[in-house]
């Protein structure tokens, strides 16, 4: 098995799916489709950032990253620099 290793401050990103079809089970065109802009950092180049863990949940630029595969799976590689923020867990008020 071979894995993908970041380098030159990237971030591997495994994206969020999108819906193929409606709840009314219509199918959904691939250019119809809304560009996914959030995924899974699957792993992070030496030094890329501080702030970001693998494990966490993403939201990146709309027109970010290099379209990459791996063992039949798709990923992103998305510089570090353009990751906006990453979700977090709160606790209730």
């Amino acid at each position: 098995m071979r894995k993908i290793q970041p380098i030159n401050n990237y971030v591997l990103i495994e994206v969020t799916k999108t819906e193929e079809k409606t709840e009314g089970g219509i199918f959904i065109p691939d250019t119809a489709r809304e560009k996914p802009r959030d995924g899974e950092v699957i792993s992070i180049a030496t030094g890329a950032s501080d702030e970001i863990n693998i494990g966490d949940r993403v939201i990146y630029k709309e027109f970010s990253g290099t379209e990459v595969a791996n063992e039949g799976e798709k990923y992103l590689l998305v510089p570090a620099s353009d990751i906006f923020a990453k979700y977090v867990e709160v606790d209730s008020i």
